[in-house]
C-alpha cells in the first residue's frame, strides 16, 4: 500500500518511553507531512526512563523536564502502553503487522567492565546498579550493597561517578528532601562509609564532569574534599590542551586547584578526587579488600600511559563508572562491539541491508554521549529519515493499524498494560505519600506493587 492511498494516520510504535522516545514522539507530532498515531511502549509501568531512574535524586530541577513529556503523552495522537515488553508481551512480527514504522529508543541500560582481575569479587559492582538501586528502579529494588565498609572506590571521572560519590558522602538530612528510594535512604542512614575515592585514569584537563557537579562536592555538609596537589599540576601536553579547552574545563581546573589548597575542616567524611591512576586489580579472596592502582602520565595524544609505579588503596567496595552500553532486543540487529543497535544514521541495518520501517534514536543509536537534551536533535534526525522513507514503506493493513487492535492483542494475552492515566494515578500516590513526610515523592519500586494499586482504578 503506498502512502497515496493511505486514508488513516501513520501508525508508529516507539519502543522505550524515556527522553529519546518522547523526543521521537514530539518530532512526529510537530511535522506536517502526515497525520500520525503513536504508541509509546515501555517494559516498565512508569514512563520517563533515565529521568526517573538515572538522574540523581537530589537533582530535582532536572527532573522537571517531565512536565514537557507529560504534554506530549497527553496529546490525543499519543498513547503510553507501559508494562509491555518486546519479545515477551509483543513480538517483533506483531509490531510489524500493526505499525507502519518502529523506533527503538531503549537507551543503554548495561555497563562496561574494567576487564581487570578481581572484578567479580563480592563488593565489586557497576555504578549503573548502584544508581538504579538508589533511584528505585524495579530491577534493582532488591540489590544489596555492603555499606558497613569504611572506604569505597568509585572508578570513573564523569557526572555519574560524581553522582555516586556525592550520594555516598551525603548524610541522611541531605538526602531526605530528595526522591531517593526509601530502601536506599534507610540503608545510607546507617552507612559506615567515611572515605570515598573517585579515580580518574587521566588528568584534570581530560575529566568529563560538569562544573556544577564538581562544585557540589565542595558544598557537602559532612565531607571534606581532598585533591593531591601533585595530581592537579599540569604537564606540558595538558597545559597546551587547556588553552584550547572550553570554559567548563577551565573552570573545573580552577576549582580543583582550589580544592587542592583548601585546608581540611575536620568533617566526619572525606571525598578523595584522584587523577592519573588506573585500577589494575581488585584485591581480596572472596570479597573486595583493596584496589591496586597504577600511576599514569599523559602522552602527546592526551591518553593515559602507565608509569610502572603502583599503590594500593584499602577499600571494601568498588563501583565502576566507566561507561554505559546497550543491551540487544529480541530479533533486532545488534553491534556488540559498539553496544548499539546496528544502524546507519538511524536506519536499522542487518548484514543483508537496511531493515525497512525500523529506526533507532538516542543512546542505543549512537552510544552513551551527551545530556538528556542531546537526544532531542538525535530523535529529530531519525524522524526525518523515516519521513523520507514513508512513500516506499510497506504499510500495515487498515484493519491491523487500528489502535484498538494492539490493546485487544495485549488483553488476549492477559497483559496488564498501563496507560498514561494509570501512570498519573501512580504518580499522584507517590507525591501524596511524599507530602506526608515532607519529600517530593515516595517512589513505588516494585512492579507488582504498582499493578496492585491499579487493580481497582477505573480509567
Amino acid at each position: 500500500m503506498s502512502e497515496n492511498t493511505l486514508n488513516r494516520p501513520l501508525r508508529v510504535a516507539v519502543i522505550g518511553a524515556g527522553p529519546s522516545g518522547f523526543y521521537v514522539a514530539e518530532s512526529l507530532l510537530k511535522q506536517d507531512q502526515y497525520p500520525v498515531s503513536i504508541d509509546l511502549i515501555d517494559r516498565l509501568p512508569t514512563p520517563y526512563g533515565l529521568v526517573r531512574y538515572g538522574v540523581a535524586p537530589d537533582h530535582q530541577k532536572i527532573k522537571s523536564i517531565t512536565m514537557q513529556y507529560e504534554k506530549i503523552a497527553k496529546d490525543p495522537r499519543v498513547r503510553f502502553l507501559g508494562n509491555v515488553e518486546l519479545g515477551k508481551d509483543l513480538t517483533l512480527d506483531e509490531l510489524k503487522a500493526h505499525y507502519d514504522g518502529i523506533f527503538y529508543t531503549v537507551g543503554a541500560s548495561s555497563d562496561r567492565s574494567l576487564g581487570i582481575p578481581g572484578e567479580n569479587l563480592e563488593g565489586s559492582h557497576s555504578a549503573t546498579e548502584f544508581v538504579a538501586w538508589y533511584n528505585g528502579h524495579p530491577d534493582a529494588a532488591d540489590y544489596q550493597f555492603n555499606l558497613d565498609v569504611s572506604k569505597v572506590a568509585v572508578v570513573g571521572a564523569g557526572n555519574v561517578a560524581i553522582d555516586v560519590t556525592r550520594i555516598l558522602a551525603k548524610n541522611h538530612d541531605e538526602l531526605f528532601p530528595s526522591d531517593i528510594a526509601n530502601h536506599a535512604l534507610d540503608a545510607l542512614k546507617d552507612s559506615k562509609v567515611t572515605d570515598v575515592y573517585m579515580l580518574a585514569r587521566r588528568g584534570v584537563v581530560q575529566a568529563k564532569f560538569t562544573t556544577k557537579e564538581l562544585r557540589e562536592l565542595g558544598e557537602l555538609l559532612e565531607a571534606d574534599v581532598l585533591v593531591l596537589p601533585e595530581e592537579v599540576q599540569l604537564d606540558p601536553t595538558s597545559e597546551v590542551a587547556l588553552q584550547t579547552s572550553d570554559n567548563v574545563v577551565k573552570k573545573n581546573v580552577e576549582i580543583l586547584l582550589e580544592f587542592s589548597k583548601k585546608p581540611l575542616e575536620g568533617k566526619p567524611r572525606r571525598v578523595h578526587l584522584r587523577f592519573l591512576v588506573s585500577p589494575v586489580e581488585i584485591l581480596g579472596t572472596d570479597h573486595v579488600e583493596g584496589l591496586r592502582l597504577e600511576k599514569n602520565r599523559i602522552d602527546e595524544k592526551q591518553n593515559a600511559v602507565g608509569t610502572g609505579e603502583f599503590e594500593t588503596l584499602e577499600v571494601g567496595m568498588v563501583l565502576r563508572s566507566v561507561g554505559y552500553k546497550g543491551v540487544p532486543l529480541p530479533g533486532v540487529p545488534f553491534d556488540t562491539r559498539k553496544g548499539v543497535i546496528a544502524n546507519e544514521g538511524g536506519r536499522v541495518v542487518s548484514e543483508t541491508g537496511t531493515r525497512a520501517g525500523e529506526y533507532v534514536a538516542g543512546w542505543i543509536k549512537r552510544g552513551p554521549s551527551g545530556v538528556v537534551g542531546s537526544n532531542k536533535v538525535c530523535a529529530k534526525d531519525t524522524v526525518e529519515l523515516f519521513l523520507q522513507d514513508v512513500p516506499q514503506l510497506a504499510k500495515a493493513s487498515d484493519t491491523a493499524a487500528q489502535p484498538s487492535q494492539i490493546t485487544a492483542l495485549l488483553e488476549g494475552k492477559n497483559v496488564q498494560y498501563v496507560t498514561f492515566d494509570h501512570w498519573q494515578h501512580l504518580d499522584k500516590i507517590e507525591v501524596e505519600e511524599g507530602k506526608k513526610v515532607g519529600r517530593p515523592r515516595v517512589k513505588l519500586v516494585k512492579v507488582d506493587q504498582m499493578l496492585k494499586h491499579l487493580e481497582s482504578v477505573k480509567i
